[in-house]
């Protein structure tokens, strides 16, 4: 039996090891795309950009579980708007407006028309333009006027559902698309995403709807429909982008992802009022 124990410990160890290098790949992610502080151990590594999207949909997880929780905390103290502007304040402060911010480049970029080098300028200018101002505005309106309109428990089942939900948006256009820029701060994840990758995004964007359903906080039609707003979101900025770039860039996919919460919740209202 002894000769076959340090066989043993060694597969032992290298299953440990790839778990480990998973859960650096999700605190890389998190470390990414919020203002949280992660584990010393974690290091970092540039390689570990290309492979941590696969569990953007779960740092969804986190950012929906915070605000879903600032949203119940203040609804018990506060009016409904109240508690939905602080929920969306959680989620701004928690992600430092990351995505809004690309979202609202996007907008100054292919706002006007104009070529597509000229766009890209337009999006790496950290000033924001009229095309910005007024995008990024009505976005926030829109969610806001969408939570406001729904009961309690469907604004907690919205949050914890369309923030896994929307990164996968922002996933599926890294999977299918090439990254238009020669250079940028999203060069590093500008590699398609491997299928097996692909599909464990999949999983972690896709479970939370399945629980919310499970638990009784959203209906299965009212699901549905978020599914199919969040992918009408997500196939207009992918036409947009490839029509107006040739491809997706870091801003593109903060658009993708506010376009798919949105529609999230959009079509979330159109069963859970």
């Amino acid at each position: 039996m002894s000769c076959f124990r340090p066989v043993w410990n060694s597969r032992r160890a290298s299953a440990s090891e790839r778990w480990r290098h998973e859960i650096r790949l999700f605190f890389t992610a998190l470390q990414f795309f919020t203002r949280l502080p992660v584990p010393a151990w974690v290091g970092f590594k540039p390689a570990w950009l290309q492979h941590c999207t696969r569990y953007y949909p779960l740092v969804g997880w986190v950012a929906g579980g915070v605000a879903a929780l600032v949203y119940a905390l203040a609804q018990a103290v506060w009016p409904q708007p109240v508690a939905v502007l602080l929920s969306m304040a959680a989620g701004l402060v928690l992600t430092g407006a990351f995505h809004e911010d690309g979202f609202a480049d996007v907008c100054d970029g292919l706002g006007g028309a104009v070529s597509k080098d000229r766009a890209l300028d337009i999006m790496k200018d950290s000033r924001l333009g009229t095309y910005g101002v007024a995008g990024l505005g009505l976005m926030l309106a829109l969610k806001f006027a969408a939570l406001n309109a729904m009961p309690p428990s469907g604004v907690v089942g919205a949050l914890l559902l369309a923030h896994p939900a929307s990164r996968l948006g922002s996933a599926l256009l890294i999977w299918r698309m090439r990254y238009a820029r020669e250079e940028g701060k999203a060069k590093p994840l500008g590699r398609r995403m491997r299928n097996q990758e692909f599909a464990v995004a999949a999983i972690c964007g896709g479970l939370p709807a399945g629980l919310m359903i499970v638990f009784g906080l959203l209906p299965l039609a009212g699901v549905v429909w978020a599914a199919m707003g969040l992918l009408t979101g997500t196939a207009w900025i992918a036409w947009v982008l490839q029509r107006r770039l040739g491809g997706y860039t870091g801003d593109g996919l903060g658009a993708a992802q506010q376009l798919s919460e949105l529609g999230c919740y959009l079509g979330l209202l159109l069963i859970v009022t």
